[in-house]
């Protein structure tokens, strides 16, 4: 038996299913291209939460506002093109966990900036300040733990079996 991995894009997506001899309410499981599809830009939807962990999905379209996090997060990019903009911040965040919005514009020397495209992983550095600009709708998950600007939508993403 062979198979084959089919990565998606927001434009062309299969939703994904699974098959567990288990209760489904254990598990939470969402297809990325569909949450994204259905949020604002740069809402940042918690798609796997484990403890204090999350990945969240990010529609990137046009600019973002400034985010930082006391610890270090990653993006991935899934679909489409999104460069990011780093400014290494004059004071650091003072929150517990997650990201937190800076507003239109963040204070401190600016670091430089990283293009990254389908598949590219992207170092969202502690004490750092980041912005995200996409000139055509993207796809984004980020690593980080559950913070101020997670949205949780547990109830519209993850499908209860009928069993």
């Amino acid at each position: 038996m062979s198979f084959q991995t089919q990565l998606g894009s927001l434009a062309s997506y299969n939703k994904g299913t699974i098959e567990l001899d288990d209760d489904l309410r254990k598990y939470a499981f969402s297809n990325i291209f569909e949450v994204a599809a259905n949020s604002k830009p740069y809402e940042r939807v918690a798609v796997v939460k484990n403890l204090n962990y999350v990945t969240e999905v990010v529609r990137a379209e046009g600019s973002s506002q400034w985010y930082a996090a006391p610890h270090d997060e990653f993006a991935v990019v899934m679909d489409g093109e999104v460069e990011f903009n780093f400014v290494k911040l004059d004071s650091a965040p003072t929150h517990e966990a997650g990201a937190v919005a800076l507003g239109d514009s963040a204070q401190g020397k600016k670091m430089g900036t990283v293009r990254a495209r389908r598949g590219h992983q992207v170092l969202l550095p502690a004490g750092a300040a980041y912005q995200m600009n996409a000139k055509a709708p993207a796809v984004v998950i980020v690593q980080t733990s559950f913070g101020p600007t997670t949205v949780e939508r547990w109830s519209e993403i993850c499908v209860l079996s009928s069993n």
